[in-house]
């Protein structure tokens, strides 16, 4: 019954964006809007669980994203190599969240079966639906899943004493959100359940979106799984920076002892 840590972990950014990027409603579309790029690490004892896996140089080329640390480099400040990580919880499949399972080839996988018939499916033929995913890292999830290092979850399901997985689509058909017993409280990490906590604490949702609600229902069930709203952090908010403690390094940052700042959006 010990509480677990939570490391968040910061690996890309990118300032060239716009509130229209962040929100389909705003009145000031046009002003700067930065996103950061985030994976979750949780420690319990010997247990190791990443959440997300972040994208690779290759990806960051490709899409002419470029990416500040290498997520293995990115996690060696916390004692990491590659070979420590033998879980991963995948929130969904677009790119910047599984672009690095490659990196990881020990990992066991943790996947909604929504998301894999998702990216998978019918609404990939349509180019709008299939620009966040990359058919390499899907083909990855699928290799694990021949390699007996995949387990399916249909909604919500346990992972471990204190870390359940959520599924509250939206952004994607299959995304998954993750409640983690800390010492602050149940915290959540939204992923792109909830990009910014503007999106969240305003209900204004993210362009990106299959089922708009979805998305809307899945804001209700973020705040119904924490045992506050301060404990739900968004999947890429420069704010998680200003309010939780800087941990390891100057990228990562430790949530599990709760916010040391008030939360102004």
């Amino acid at each position: 019954m010990s509480d677990w840590e939570v490391h968040a972990v910061k690996y890309a950014d990118r300032n060239a964006r716009t509130r229209a990027d962040s929100f389909i409603f705003d009145d000031n579309h046009d002003a700067p809007h930065a996103m950061d790029y985030y994976m979750w690490l949780l420690r319990n004892g010997d247990r190791v669980i990443l959440v997300d896996t972040g994208y690779d140089e290759d990806e960051a080329s490709s899409r002419g994203r470029p990416i500040r640390l290498n997520p293995v480099e990115a996690l060696a400040p916390l004692g990491l190599t590659p070979e420590n990580v033998t879980e991963v919880i995948v929130t969904h499949l677009h790119y910047d969240h599984a672009g690095g399972l490659a990196l990881f080839p020990s990992a066991h996988l943790h996947l909604q079966a929504a998301e894999l018939a998702f990216a998978t499916g019918p609404c990939m033929c349509h180019d709008t639906l299939r620009m966040p995913f990359t058919a390499g890292h899907v083909c990855e999830a699928i290799k694990r899943l021949y390699q007996g290092k995949l387990t399916f979850h249909d909604g919500d399901a346990e992972i471990a004493d204190g870390v359940t997985v959520h599924c509250i689509g939206g952004h994607s058909r299959g995304l998954q959100a993750v409640r983690i017993r800390t010492q602050a409280g149940w915290m959540v990490l939204a992923s792109d359940a909830a990009h910014f906590y503007e999106n969240l604490w305003l209900r204004k949702p993210f362009p990106i979106v299959v089922d708009l609600e979805n998305m809307l229902t899945g804001f209700d069930r973020l705040e119904t799984l924490a045992t506050r709203r301060e404990l739900i952090v968004p999947g890429h908010d420069p704010i998680v920076r200003r309010a939780f403690a800087q941990g390891a390094s100057d990228h990562i940052f430790r949530l599990d002892t709760g916010p040391i700042a008030e939360i102004n959006l």
